[in-house]
């Protein structure tokens, strides 16, 4: 029977966080933060496949989807530490991280940070690239003198565009609106403050990638018109153990192609991140 995803709250570092915790295997586990504009309804579409085989926590980050904001948090070496407190504090082993989007960039901060804390990282359709390497609605979000204009602009138009450039079939109506009430009020424009951190935060994330010991898998869409190519590309190239997988979809991976995104993760996990670190001593990069 395919387990059904529900959502709660509890405190991590002192900050409110909805989250969805699985009922299945107690190992291995596996961390999912939630991409922006969505919340953790992102994984609903893998989350019974993967409570199968994985015990699974996933969070919707602070200052994103319901879970409380705190302005120190909105960058992503500060967000890679706030992860690393929260595994520690809510007794997650070692777990498999799974951060696509704004997650990306926080998830190998904590990796680079903290050794040995995570079996290893999932990532990709996040700016990561050195200059920045964005486009669209996003490069301008990031890179505006400030945020006065988008105050005056209804987050649910704004949202709600993001919402209509994922391919495929609908979202469920429930979600969609769960994604909207999510960046209500002025939460959205404040969450745009992790995002314009970019600037400064990913050159010293750049600076830091070949520290990183843990296996990274980065799972990029061919046709992303939001985070080009060149961030994956760029991760791959200073990683000294990852794999590049890239999948016929646009930005919304997860979403757009949600049983191949399972496939790919439960893979990982079963083994593919023990061969990807088997590998690492004949070449430091692979790609699919």
């Amino acid at each position: 029977m395919a387990e059904a995803m529900r959502v709660r709250f509890r405190t991590a570092a002192g900050v409110r966080i909805r989250y969805a915790e699985s009922s299945g295997p107690a190992a291995p586990s596996i961390l999912l933060t939630s991409p922006w504009p969505e919340s953790v309804y992102a994984f609903a579409p893998i989350w019974s496949s993967l409570a199968g085989v994985a015990h699974l926590v996933a969070i919707d980050l602070p200052g994103f989807g319901r879970s409380e904001r705190r302005d120190d948090l909105l960058s992503p070496s500060s967000m890679g530490e706030f992860l690393a407190r929260l595994v520690g504090e809510w007794g997650l082993e070692t777990p498999h991280v799974v951060a696509p989007d704004v997650g990306t960039s926080a998830a190998l901060f904590a990796a680079a940070s903290h050794p040995g804390l995570l079996s290893s990282v999932v990532v990709g359709s996040g700016g990561a690239a050195v200059p920045v390497q964005l486009s669209g609605p996003l490069a301008e979000w990031v890179l505006a003198p400030d945020l006065n204009r988008f105050r005056a602009v209804d987050p649910r138009l704004v949202v709600g565009a993001a919402l209509d450039t994922i391919e495929g079939d609908r979202l469920a109506p429930e979600v969609r609106e769960d994604y909207m009430e999510s960046y209500a009020g002025d939460r959205f424009v404040e969450s745009m403050r992790y995002a314009r951190t970019y600037p400064d935060e990913l050159p010293k994330l750049a600076e830091r990638l070949p520290e990183i010991e843990a296996p990274v898998l980065v799972i990029a869409g061919r046709r992303d018109r939001v985070v080009p190519l060149v961030n994956a590309e760029f991760l791959e190239e200073r990683l000294q153990n990852s794999t590049l997988v890239l999948v016929d979809a646009g930005h919304f991976v997860w979403e757009e192609r949600a049983a191949e995104y399972g496939s790919l993760i439960a893979d990982w996990v079963a083994g593919g991140d023990r061969e990807a670190r088997r590998s690492s001593d004949v070449t430091s990069n692979r790609r699919r």
